[in-house]
């Protein structure tokens, strides 16, 4: 039985913990022995899988500060996960024979101390060089040495996987003494069996969307400035001035995603987008929610016209993929994931990051309910050839293999 270890920053619920989950379930299904560390993790704002007396979540570090008066978040990360990685080797009496660690890369030296040499295998998600501002002469100061530990450490694993061809490409331009480093690609895989166990069960939107809604649109992402998400609200305003009053009336956004009460980003972005609604004059057709349940986010993407996906150059984005498992289509941005995951014009749009583009692709699902159907059916189809949780398993697990031989 090969003994599995991962170790992630914050164990919520955004895109790269769902991959994370999904990575340890297989592998336990696969007959490993597994166990997630972590530096935080809340029971009631998680995936429901972590929930399992089987799938053992370990936190530690929790105490450390993640910014200090709101700043130096990064080197706080750092701190963070050197701290778990730390405790894992020389405190803890957990033994294993790989590790599985993504996003912060600098916990890898540490784990290089133990004793006996583990291989560790490194996800890179996106890299973290490239998910910051530099706007100031402090800051680049500040990010210079915190990006090169993050070349440096990356390039201490013993493999190296990236979620998407995109974010191959990223990798080699970014990080450029590790150009020559093999990257294989394993696509993130969508856990179908919740999503078809909740479709059993009776999903209502009821209470959620004003009476008379006819047309659902929905955005689904964390409430973060980089998710764009102002750009669903300006399509649908195009939309709506682009749409008889009788068709008007019945359109509908819900705008939806993680939201943690510790992230400040995540508060002012919530209000800024109220601000933003309340500008369009859009209150009455939209409903704000904030991080949905399991239930209520499969209702809603079984229920919409089409996901709004409003990223651009995301990194891979799971969001497309469960859209297009519950038969909704996807409007994404041309650039980034989307283009691996969305086929243009067979199971969605892919369209420049613009209201009108948007709203033009909107206006058609809405006049042709036909296209919506068979979207919807070629969506399904297409994440059952190509990002089944079966390929996903068997392809990581292999790479498991490989490592602890």
């Amino acid at each position: 039985m090969t003994r599995v270890v991962f170790l992630h920053p914050d164990l919520g619920i955004g895109g790269a913990e769902r991959l994370v989950v999904d990575a340890a379930v297989a592998l336990k299904a696969q007959g490993c022995s597994v166990q997630i560390w972590t530096a935080h993790y809340d029971p009631t704002h998680c995936f429901s899988e972590t929930l399992d007396p089987d799938l053992h979540v370990t936190c530690v570090g929790d105490w450390l500060p993640t910014s200090v008066f709101g700043y130096l978040h990064a080197l706080c990360a750092y701190l963070r996960m050197i701290y778990v990685a730390f405790y894992l080797v020389f405190l803890s009496e957990v033994e294993y024979d790989v590790v599985f660690c993504d996003q912060v890369s600098v916990c890898i030296p540490v784990l290089r101390l133990s004793r006996q040499r583990k291989k560790v295998l490194f996800y890179c998600h996106f890299p973290d060089q490239l998910l910051t501002q530099r706007k100031s002469l402090l800051k680049k100061l500040y990010r210079t040495p915190i990006d090169w530990l993050e070349e440096r450490t990356t390039g201490l694993a013993d493999m190296i996987l990236v979620n998407s061809q995109f974010t191959a490409g990223v990798f080699r331009k970014t990080f450029h003494s590790l150009s020559s480093v093999q990257t294989d690609v394993l696509y993130p895989s969508l856990s179908t069996r919740t999503f078809d166990q909740l479709s059993t069960e009776a999903l209502s939107l009821e209470g959620l969307l004003p009476e008379g809604t006819s047309r659902l649109f929905l955005s689904l992402n964390r409430y973060e400035r980089k998710k764009n998400l102002g750009l669903a609200l300006e399509a649908l305003a195009v939309l709506r001035n682009s749409l008889p009053p009788g068709q008007r009336a019945g359109i509908h956004l819900v705008v939806a995603g993680g939201y943690d009460d510790r992230v400040t980003e995540n508060i002012q972005h919530y209000f800024e987008l109220k601000e933003l609604a309340a500008q369009l004059r859009l209150e009455d057709c939209v409903t704000f929610l904030r991080s949905p349940s399991d239930s209520q986010k499969v209702a809603l993407l079984r229920g919409s016209t089409a996901v709004l996906y409003t990223p651009s150059r995301e990194h891979f984005g799971i969001v497309p993929v469960e859209a297009m498992y519950c038969c909704c289509p996807v409007i994404a941005v041309n650039s980034g994931g989307p283009l691996e995951s969305v086929a243009h014009g067979e199971t969605g749009f892919l369209c420049e990051p613009t209201a009108e583009a948007f709203s033009e692709a909107m206006e058609r699902l809405v006049r042709e309910p036909q296209l919506h159907r068979d979207m919807g059916q070629a969506g399904r189809r297409r994440v059952q050839d190509k990002f089944s949780v079966q390929a996903f398993s068997d392809q990581l697990y292999g790479y498991i293999v490989r490592l602890s031989r």
